[in-house]
């Protein structure tokens, strides 16, 4: 098969946007060119000369020589501005704004297929695994029942650092912010948003559950606290931020983002520092497990270049979990063994929440509950007392048919 010649328009030039061009550099057998580059800021000191930019979006999206766009920028709603013009345009879309796709998903879909153009975005999930291809080829018929991982190398550095040289994390985290891996205002990896989005792409492409961002329950790790790093530690355990997906028996999937306990046997307990992982179970492989750097210039541009190589195959997304039929409901009537670490006048309230409690401590501000509460419950408390309390899951969830409503009608939480 002749591979087709690519001319890319390129939006952005940060972190990842010169670690595409360096890496376009080295790869000899993609027939590419970089035509222009669209950047923002025309004062911006930048690594190469500045003949080949531009700062005038229409440079790229009404030039009929460019027939592929790779979006690498960091506004969310000016991404599907040019993502969507360049798809109505005819131009195949390579972006890994993960933000952007998961706010937009039923909208993208429906623009590839009204204009009959491929978008790609391997690099929106973990960077250099190539998890989105594999769930769409390789797990397209066999039976998956479940995904899980750490998506975000920034809250993993965190975490890692923290573990690893014993500091505090507001030291790891500033750590993470020198090198590049976290924003100066960091709430978007700390507080469980960015690892959701990739989440919600993942359901997609996994099960072919569409929701949106508002569905998926999301804590991060921006309120760690000394009491669960010393329990972690005590244990023998490490905390990652983990992502999860599980089908039931009657098909309906149960999704969220939360911190996590992991033991030494885990395959996760390993993956430290910015790299991520993900183990998927199947009815017929049964547990297979990836793993690679979740952040960097290189290792996302790496995922921008597979995603570019396969367009010259006119590579494209074919949705078959979407085709087939799956559409499953999300379903929030889960049970959690959790550790949660609360302000201790309050533990009378919460204890009431819980349907199990297998471990209880209190010091003279602090406490918390080991035990089992349903998700529902849980949101509850995150809706009532987000600033002061703190959730770990502790295992795997339990799936119940029954949600514990009653509860939830009998107990206010907080004065």
């Amino acid at each position: 098969m002749n591979r087709k010649k690519l001319k890319i328009g390129l939006f952005g030039f940060g972190c990842v946007g010169y670690g595409l061009y360096q890496v376009l550099q080295k790869t000899n057998g993609l027939k590419t060119t970089i035509k222009t580059i669209v950047v923002k800021h025309p004062d911006k000191t930048r690594e190469i000369d500045k003949e080949h930019f531009s700062f005038d979006k229409n440079d790229i999206l009404e030039d009929p020589e460019i027939n592929v766009v790779v979006e690498l920028i960091d506004d969310a709603d000016a991404a599907f501005d040019i993502v969507k013009t360049a798809l109505s345009k005819g131009k195949a879309v390579v972006t890994a704004n993960k933000k952007m796709i998961a706010e937009h998903f039923d909208e993208l879909l429906e623009l590839q297929s009204t204009y009959n153009v491929p978008l790609l975005y391997e690099a929106a999930c973990c960077a250099s695994i190539p998890i989105i291809r594999n769930l769409e080829e390789y797990y397209d018929n066999d039976l998956l029942e479940s995904i899980e991982g750490i998506v975000n190398g920034s809250t993993n550095y965190i975490l890692s650092k923290t573990f690893s040289d014993h500091i505090s994390y507001d030291t790891a985290l500033l750590q993470a912010q020198q090198n590049g891996y976290a924003e100066s205002n960091p709430i978007l990896d700390t507080g469980g948003f960015d690892a959701k989005y990739k989440l919600l792409i993942l359901l997609a492409h996994a099960f072919g559950l569409v929701v949106r961002p508002d569905d998926i329950f999301n804590i991060g790790i921006n309120r760690i606290g000394e009491i669960e790093l010393a329990y972690a530690r005590e244990k023998k355990l490490k905390i990652k931020l983990v992502a999860h997906a599980y089908k039931n028996s009657k098909g309906l999937i149960s999704c969220f983002v939360l911190p996590k306990f992991i033991p030494q046997t885990h395959h996760l307990h390993t993956v430290d520092d910015v790299f991520n992982g993900i183990l998927t179970k199947t009815s017929f492989a049964d547990v297979q497990f990836f793993v690679g750097k979740g952040a960097g210039a290189h290792p996302t541009a790496s995922a921008v270049l597979s995603d570019l190589s396969a367009l010259t195959y006119d590579y494209r997304y074919e949705y078959k979990k979407l085709i087939q039929g799956e559409y499953l409901e999300h379903d929030e009537a889960i049970f959690l063994k959790v550790f949660f670490r609360h302000q201790k006048r309050y533990s009378k309230d919460y204890i009431q929440l819980f349907d199990e409690v297998n471990e209880s401590y209190a010091n003279s501000e602090n406490a918390y509950i080991i035990g089992r509460i349903s998700l529902e419950n849980i949101k509850t408390i995150q809706t009532a007392d987000a600033d002061n309390s703190f959730i770990l899951l502790e295992t795997l969830p339990e799936f119940s048919p029954i949600l514990n409503t009653q509860k939830l009608k009998t107990y206010e939480l907080i004065e």
